[in-house]
């Protein structure tokens, strides 16, 4: 019994990761789906890749989405731009965003 509790605690715990927003992240907007924006230069693409599952349990979606879209603002700089847009949906916990350096709001 000790056992099992143990293995659902240690299951529970890995289950709960969480991804950092950066100091340069929270400069990245992230652009509702659609067409491209205007007066934004396209700067390539960002992809993103957490845990979607751990062991035989799948985790929450809407928090594995939370966690692409924080990892790809934190990317973004590195590619040059200051927003991303979701180019698709997660699958697999992995996500794909288009990059892009847009004017200041």
């Amino acid at each position: 019994m000790r056992v099992l509790l143990l293995s659902l605690l240690t299951l529970s715990a890995t289950a709960c990761t969480w991804v950092p927003i950066e100091p340069v992240g929270k400069t990245v907007r992230v652009l509702p789906a659609g067409p491209a924006p205007s007066g934004c230069q396209t700067k390539g693409e960002v992809v993103v890749t957490v845990k979607s599952k751990v062991a035989f349990y799948n985790r929450n979606p809407l928090r594995v989405q939370e966690e692409l879209e924080t990892l790809a603002r934190n990317e973004a700089p590195s590619a040059g731009a200051n927003a991303v847009q979701a180019a698709g949906q997660p699958a697999d916990g992995s996500q794909r965003f288009l990059a892009f350096q847009c004017p200041p709001r």
